[in-house]
């Protein structure tokens, strides 16, 4: 039930953690995948290991910002492998921590461009080809910030918010048709294999995952999650196995959104 052979997908943002972990879930079940991100480097090494262990892919450098390589992104892969099937929209920023009145309006329009825009871009382009065959799995990664708010996110937190609902409301638009939209609301997870730095992010890096680990360590679990461990919900969503699931939002937080964490002041 959750292998997916004879599949294509799309999987925006491949290159790196979640998006790398997905193309990899759904090559190893089965699906061709088109590795899509705006770095042609990762995009490529996502491809070249999908096909290093025997699987089917290829890549593209796209900034779903941009409606035009969106349209060609979905042309490139029905005509590589025959037609679509899948779409993980998966690529997003998290956009400068401060709070909304420090915010550029610059910042805040393309937190939007590439977190709801693309999604949107992405959805509409995919739709007429899931729509001439009555069949179609969409799985949005939102985020645990799309349920509950966190400081100095202010544009992440909207954006996310809106994919979460946008999930929604595709579910009841396009159910009838056959297809099926469902979103996953990742919480902590350790994104930093496979990543490259310049030495002034791995500084600023450092500090945040000190803060991140110990955030972590107070959920229920206790940990950062691995990108694999979305990979496996994202094919779960994307195979037969869900057959009854539309407009389904699941966390995958080690428990995150389900307590208040009283840190300190509950000893």
């Amino acid at each position: 039930m959750r292998e997916v052979h004879g599949k294509t997908a799309i999987v925006t943002g491949a290159g790196n953690g979640i998006g790398r972990a997905i193309a990899h879930a759904l090559a190893e079940a089965g699906a061709a995948v088109m590795a899509s991100d705006v770095s042609e480097k990762d995009a490529r090494r996502t491809a070249e290991e999908i096909a290093g262990r025997g699987g089917r892919a290829t890549h593209a450098v796209v900034d779903i910002a941009d409606e035009q390589a969106v349209i060609s992104l979905v042309d490139t892969a029905v005509t590589a492998f025959g037609g679509l099937d899948i779409l993980v929209n998966n690529a997003g920023i998290g956009g400068p921590m401060v709070r909304l009145h420090e915010t550029e309006t610059t910042d805040f329009e393309r937190v939007l461009d590439v977190n709801l825009r693309g999604t949107y871009l992405c959805t509409k382009y995919a739709l007429p080809h899931f729509l001439r065959q009555s069949d179609g799995r969409i799985v949005n990664i939102a985020s645990t910030y799309g349920l509950v708010a966190a400081p100095k996110t202010a544009a992440y937190c909207a954006t996310k918010a809106g994919v979460v609902h946008l999930t929604r409301q595709l579910a009841v638009d396009y159910g009838p048709d056959g297809i099926r939209v469902n979103a996953i609301c990742p919480g902590y997870i350790d994104t930093r294999d496979g990543k490259s730095f310049s030495p002034e992010e791995v500084a600023a890096r450092a500090e945040r995952q000190i803060i991140r680990d110990a955030a972590a360590a107070r959920q229920p679990l206790g940990r950062q999650g691995l990108p694999g461990e979305v990979g496996e919900v994202a094919l779960f969503l994307a195979s037969d196995a869900s057959s009854f699931m539309t407009g389904a939002v699941l966390t995958v937080d080690g428990g995150c959104v389900t307590t208040f964490n009283y840190g300190d002041a509950s000893n």
